[in-house]
């Protein structure tokens, strides 16, 4: 899968995954969706980003899980 908008550069953010070399961590957004914001509000408080951006950070996001293995507390 290829992502367009995500950037990872040593110098910026200590590299972590960013959207389209800004500072503004994928994580950062991860974040907000999880928080319960829309697209629309996060585009609002982030004007950098366009709501394209968000999908995409959604879209690694779940790239990201899917590569590795987590450990879950199972339940019975």
């Amino acid at each position: 899968m290829t992502f367009e908008r995500i950037t990872v550069d040593a110098d910026l953010m200590g590299g972590q995954p960013c959207i389209r070399g800004l500072r503004i961590p994928v994580a950062t957004v991860i974040a907000m969706l999880a928080d319960g914001m829309t697209v629309d509000e996060i585009v609002t408080e982030l004007p950098d980003l366009t709501p394209g951006d968000v999908v995409e950070a959604l879209r690694f996001a779940a790239e990201a899980v899917r590569e590795r293995e987590l450990p879950l507390r199972h339940t019975a």
